[in-house]
């Protein structure tokens, strides 16, 4: 076909097709690299090592560790999705403001809501709940991602990341308890109420429990051997 040709109806679908193939679709490369990031690749508990006040302090049992990290993980959510709805209209010099506005914002709604439904749990989490308005991975994936991209994007990307952590949270939290305290799932009914309290899986009737993986130095500890066992594996995979 010669420069001055016009393209028929059937050439232009055969040459446009490939194109939307691939960039089309829930799992698009994508969205899956946006997945794959999020929970393994850039995960912000055990790569970027972001929030490390929360992840340290509160992992100290599953619940509170499942807890705080799925509230983070919605406000993240949130978040990412807003910005990046109104980036368009926000003026460059005063975005981190806006952004916090927005952020501290939604954080209040998950404060309240958890105050009126789970006050149990909610008093034993206390300030790390409205913490999570300066926590530099709800702030960093805004201001990194949503702020630049689409909705659905920056939704996925806020959702996977805060997942991310949430995972680090739970196994961390969980091996802490087990050690420290030989069950899992203790408190469980700060969050769903009384009849979860048959819930806790004791590991051992007659153990007397390890205080040092309870206490700040066994989050030190256990994070630390997270991030080895994820660079282990990664080096496992890559020999280079």
């Amino acid at each position: 076909m010669s420069a001055t040709e016009t393209p028929t109806a059937s050439q232009a679908i055969y040459v446009t097709a490939p194109i939307v193939q691939a960039n089309s679709g829930l799992f698009s490369q994508e969205t899956r690299d946006i997945i794959i990031n999020a929970l393994w690749k850039q995960n912000p508990g055990v790569v970027q090592i972001l929030g490390m006040c929360p992840t340290l302090a509160i992992s100290s049992s599953v619940v509170n560790s499942l807890s705080l990290g799925l509230a983070t993980a919605m406000v993240m959510a949130l978040a990412s999705s807003t910005v990046a709805l109104v980036r368009n209209f926000i003026p460059h010099a005063i975005r981190i403001p806006v952004f916090i506005l927005i952020i501290a914002t939604l954080v209040t709604v998950v404060d309240m809501l958890m105050h009126a439904f789970m006050l149990g749990l909610y008093q034993v989490l206390g300030i790390f709940i409205p913490l999570i308005v300066v926590n530099c991975i709800v702030l960093a994936r805004v201001e990194a991602f949503a702020s630049k991209r689409g909705v659905a994007h920056s939704f996925l990307d806020g959702l996977m990341m805060g997942l991310g952590l949430t995972a680090v949270l739970v196994v961390l939290g969980g091996l802490r308890e087990a050690l420290g305290k030989g069950t899992l799932f203790s408190g469980i009914d700060l969050a769903l109420g009384p009849m979860a309290k048959d819930w806790v899986i004791p590991l051992s009737h007659d153990y007397g429990g390890f205080l040092l993986a309870i206490l700040p130095p066994g989050a030190f500890i256990g994070l630390g051997l997270l991030i080895a066992l994820r660079n282990r594996i990664e080096m496992g995979r890559d020999p280079k």
